[in-house]
Order: structure tokens, then C-alpha cells, then sequence
């Protein structure tokens, strides 16, 4: 179960901005990567640190969660919510969050700004993303679903564990950038000197070269393999709404951050519901002597069956409906409706005997449609009973 953003930044839920902005700066230099390589616990507290002030930190978004909790931003994993944003990895923390430190700091170096984004320090390239489609059907749809999907993909070498060598004195620092990662050049202008830094082609950004590369994965830190991944589908979801898992794309060049994995939601068909947004529609079709008569019949619905009752006189096109029988709305509270829809059936093939029947009940005035009924028609709306 998700943390409660307020809980994991250590503010009550009135705090102001700058509070917020405080406390979040606080624990990001207190887990930040660079001060704890190769711990995996600090690295996710930090990303956890990161997904809450994204959050808190924005007045619409906040003010979503204050309402609805986590559903109310997107429900489950990711950034940002995760579900339905897309998501952001180690790199895109970096590049949005990098002004948190301010200029001086020690780790302003690490974060966006002029330089370009976060300088990697014995770290290779990030993963790209990976995106895949889940089919769900409407009773996945309306309880939410667990999903096991395996994806082929760039996986950590378990060969070096990722970092591309064949043990851990087969490296030697760049002789290029002297271990920075960057090659810093100073230009004369009419202006006066200028400094320019780029990342150093020697040794990519990562401040050191291998000398006797893993023969598993020939230096890259990775292999072609497949994850059997377990995906966590909130209720509600719509066709064409993207999911994120963070760091379960493909793993990095050399211990590069892992991209992510994204999910677009497909929906399945179903023989008789059909949905509207929030409701499901299912269309009845009646006899004329049900419709006329009046009757009881079993309808489907994402539950199962349910009974209702139709009044005699029911006309073609009117509507009843299933309050909370419908969907679940992924941001928000409460459930749509069914709306069953009448039509009277109308057979295209007749017996002597039933032509003879109809002929005698077609010169009945009760049969004739009166100008009364014409008049009280009052629309789509109207036909709800």
C-alpha cells in the first residue's frame, strides 16, 4: 500500500509551499544517489521523495489528493502518481527537480540547469522505455486487475552485476576527463573567456574505462532476456489511458538507471454491455405482448444477473435505470449506472394464423397511437422511468 505523500516529506497537510519545498530538500540530499551508491533502499526513497513533492507541490495536483488520496492523482507506482502520467525515471527527477538545491551546493552540479542535466559519475547510460498493451474486459475494468506479463527486454548482466567489467579492478579512471565525466573547454569571445563543458567521448560521461570487459555481456552490463512483471491495474481505467511502472524498462548501459515501463490500456468487448463512460448500456429486447402486458425479466450486468420489472405499456426506446451498477471512476469516488434500453421486437416472419390475429388487432383503437402519446414524448430524458 502507498505511503501518505504528507507522511513520506514529514509535514502536516496544511504545511505551506516553502515548507513542503524545505522538508523535500532535506530528505533528497539525505538519499541522493551520489551519497549512497549502490544502496537500492535509499535510491527508491529517493524517487519516493521526489513522486510526493511532484505532488504536493503542484496546487492543482495537491489539491486532487487532499480530496480523493492517491486514486484522485493517478492510484498506483510511477511518478506523479504513476497511472495515467506517463511516469519519470532517476534522469527526469534530475533534470525537474534540480533548482531544489539552489545554486552553492554541493550537488548543484548533479541537477539541471545550464550544464544540461545530472553529470553521471561512474554510472552508464539510463534505459530506454518499453511499451506494451494489456487487454482488459469490463468486469477487470470495474474491479481492477493483477497482471502478470513477461517482457522481453535488456535485463542486468548477472555476470558483473551491470557494471559491463569482468571484476571490480578492471577499471581505470579516464585519463581524458580525469574521472568528471566532462571535458570543460574555456573559448575567448568579444564578451571576454567563456566555459563551456561537454561530455567527455572517451569515456561517455561515466568518468572510467573498462579494461577487461565481462565476456557475458562484452561490456554493456546487460543481456537480451525477459521479466515476468506483475502489473497492478487500479478500477476504472479507459481505453487509451497510459500506466507506468518506474524502472521496469530496459536495464541501462553499465548500471545506467532502468527505463520504464508503459502500459496502454486496451478494452476487450463485451457480447452485451456496451459502456458510456461511466455507465454500461444493455440493450432488452421485448415482445410486443411483454412490452404491452408487462413482465419480469433477468438482465445482465457486470455483477451478474438482476431482476426487473417492466410496466405494462412499455413503449420502445424507454430507459431504466441500475443505479451503481455501472464503473468505478479511476480518479474519483462513487460508480456510474446501467441503463437498460428497451425495443420492442418486431418479427419479420408471420404464421397465417398470427397475420390473421395482428389484421383484427390493427383496426382496434387501443392499438392506434393517440395524439396524447405523441405529445407527452419527451426526449431522451423523458424515456428514464
Amino acid at each position: 500500500m502507498k505511503r501518505d505523500y504528507y507522511e513520506i516529506l514529514g509535514v502536516q497537510k496544511g504545511a505551506s509551499a516553502e515548507e513542503i519545498k524545505k522538508a523535500y530538500r532535506k530528505i533528497a540530499l539525505q538519499y541522493h544517489p551520489d551519497r549512497n551508491p549502490g544502496d537500492k533502499e535509499a535510491e527508491e526513497k529517493f524517487k519516493e521523495a521526489a513522486e510526493a513533492y511532484d505532488i504536493l507541490s503542484n496546487e492543482e495536483k495537491k489539491a486532487r489528493y487532499d480530496r480523493f488520496g492517491h486514486q484522485g492523482v493517478g492510484g498506483n507506482g510511477g511518478f506523479g502518481g504513476g497511472y495515467g502520467g506517463g511516469g519519470m525515471n532517476m534522469e527526469d527527477i534530475f533534470a525537474n527537480f534540480g533548482d531544489i538545491f539552489g545554486e552553492g551546493s554541493p550537488f548543484g552540479s548533479f541537477f539541471g540547469g545550464s550544464s544540461g542535466g545530472r553529470r553521471r559519475t561512474g554510472r552508464g547510460e539510463p534505459g530506454s522505455n518499453i511499451r506494451i498493451k494489456v487487454k482488459l474486459n469490463i468486469e477487470e475494468i470495474a474491479n481492477g486487475a493483477k497482471k502478470q506479463i513477461k517482457v522481453k527486454k535488456h535485463i542486468v548482466c548477472d555476470g558483473c552485476n551491470g557494471s559491463g567489467a569482468k571484476d571490480s579492478g578492471s577499471f581505470q579512471t579516464c585519463t581524458t576527463c580525469n574521472g568528471s565525466g566532462q571535458v570543460r573547454r574555456v573559448t575567448n569571445t568579444i564578451l571576454g573567456q567563456m566555459a563551456t563543458a561537454s561530455t567527455c567521448h572517451t569515456c561517455h560521461g561515466e568518468g572510467r574505462i573498462i579494461t577487461n570487459k565481462c565476456t557475458k555481456c562484452r561490456g554493456e552490463g546487460r543481456v537480451y532476456g525477459e521479466e515476468t512483471i506483475t502489473i497492478d491495474i487500479p478500477a476504472g481505467v479507459t481505453e487509451g489511458i497510459q500506466l507506468s511502472m518506474t524502472g521496469k524498462g530496459n536495464a541501462g548501459l553499465r548500471g545506467g538507471y532502468p527505463g520504464d515501463l508503459l502500459i496502454n490500456i486496451e478494452e476487450q468487448s463485451h457480447q452485451d454491455l456496451r459502456r458510456e463512460g461511466q455507465d454500461v448500456v444493455y440493450t432488452l429486447h421485448l415482445n410486443f405482448a411483454d412490452a404491452a402486458l408487462g413482465t419480469s425479466v433477468d438482465v445482465p450486468t457486470i455483477g451478474g444477473a438482476a431482476k426487473i420489472k417492466i410496466p405494462k405499456g412499455t413503449q420502445s426506446g424507454k430507459l431504466f435505470r441500475l443505479q451503481g451498477k455501472g464503473l468505478p471512476s479511476v480518479n474519483s469516488y462513487g460508480k456510474g449506472d446501467q441503463i437498460v434500453e428497451v425495443q420492442v421486437f418486431t418479427p419479420e416472419h408471420l404464421s397465417n394464423e398470427e397475420v390473421h390475429l395482428l389484421e383484427k388487432m390493427r383496426e382496434m383503437n387501443n392499438f392506434k397511437p393517440s395524439s396524447k402519446q405523441t405529445k407527452e414524448d419527451k426526449g431522451f430524458f423523458g424515456k428514464f422511468f
